[in-house]
């Protein structure tokens, strides 16, 4: 698991989460785990349809979290005025043969509405972007929120926890440890070879032979097109990724509420690499978001060959995020 103090803040602010997309395959598992975080005081829904019966159905669940439901374009800066933090799950799934970059089209668009509205209504919250594809979304995110004269890197956040999820429960399984001890850095992008687990860095010490590495390294980075392909046209990786992101969510709003010591993986503004503006590795989170992110650490020599191919696939599709919110218009 991620390094975390071994106590919980005493100190839990009213927060507003607004959630993005709650009437799709994952904003309604999401919605649920957030409805039962004990940290998130009002838990604002945002869809373009259907989230209503969503918030009524999460209404019934006796936790202390306030759900309301917004619908349409004409609700958006209601849920959002007064956030603390916004989840952005919205936007379409991947079907069996595509890719996550044959999702750009649609959910570019997409993404850059929602950070508009974002941008005029809760500029000090912290965004976290589940919509894929992550590697150019965020920088579509990153590039709109500059143009409205918004932006910190430090609240623009790509949730890349699933690779970590998927990672440490593969090499737990592997090597017989308890789920719950293993930490896996995974580092680079998210979606196939950006995706670079840290096998070399796990928590306790594990050892791989190189075709172990290799394997294992294929298996983290093919996942979600197993789901994918075992959906059969009927949806992505809906409830992992909610789980994934309810964790990521826990840990942000930890660390707005000030408890020390709290690291995830997440796909932000970075220097970590050369000539990357964007990239995944360890972050600590903390008051304002982004506290600090982490560098590689050492690389076994696998790692540095799979870190310096995938390089172009990376910069390419933070390229196309970058050039499309250029090319956009900014809404006044």
């Amino acid at each position: 698991m991620v390094a975390r103090s071994s106590r919980r803040s005493l100190r839990c602010e009213a927060r507003k989460v607004a959630l993005l997309g709650a009437g799709g395959g994952i904003g309604q598992p999401l919605a649920l785990l957030l409805k039962m975080n004990k940290f998130v005081t009002e838990l604002a829904l945002y869809d373009i349809v259907g989230v209503a019966g969503v918030a009524a159905d999460l209404s019934h669940c006796n936790t202390p979290v306030k759900v309301t439901a917004f619908t349409g374009p004409e609700e958006l800066a209601g849920c959002l005025s007064g956030a603390d933090l916004v989840v952005i799950p919205a936007g379409v799934p991947r079907k069996p043969g595509m890719t996550r970059d044959d999702l750009f089209n649609t959910n570019a668009g997409i993404v850059q509405a929602l950070v508009q509205a974002a941008g005029k209504n809760c500029p000090q919250a912290v965004l976290e972007i589940i919509t894929n594809p992550v590697n150019s979304t965020v920088p579509i995110a990153a590039e709109t929120l500059k143009a409205m004269g918004v932006y910190d890197p430090k609240k623009v956040i790509g949730v890349t926890s699933l690779d970590v999820v998927r990672a440490n429960t593969f090499v737990a399984e592997a090597r017989g440890l308890d789920m719950k001890d293993v930490d896996v850095p995974v580092i680079g992008g998210h979606a196939g070879a950006t995706i670079l687990p840290l096998l070399s860095q796990t928590t306790p010490a594990v050892t791989f032979t190189e075709a172990e590495k290799k394997a294992m390294t294929e298996k983290i980075q093919n996942a979600g097109t197993v789901v994918v392909e075992a959906k059969a046209g009927k949806g992505s990786a809906t409830l992992s990724m909610a789980y994934a992101a309810a964790r990521m969510a826990e840990s942000t709003l930890l660390g707005l509420n000030g408890e020390p010591n709290i690291y995830e993986c997440a796909f932000v503004q970075s220097e970590v690499v050369a000539d990357v503006p964007y990239f995944a590795s360890k972050v600590l989170l903390g008051p304002h978001g982004v506290a600090k992110v982490m560098g590689l650490g050492e690389l076994d020599a696998f790692e540095t060959a799979a870190l310096q191919s995938m390089l172009p696939q990376l910069k390419a599709e933070i390229q196309k995020g970058v050039d499309f919110a250029k090319n956009a218009k900014v809404a006044a």
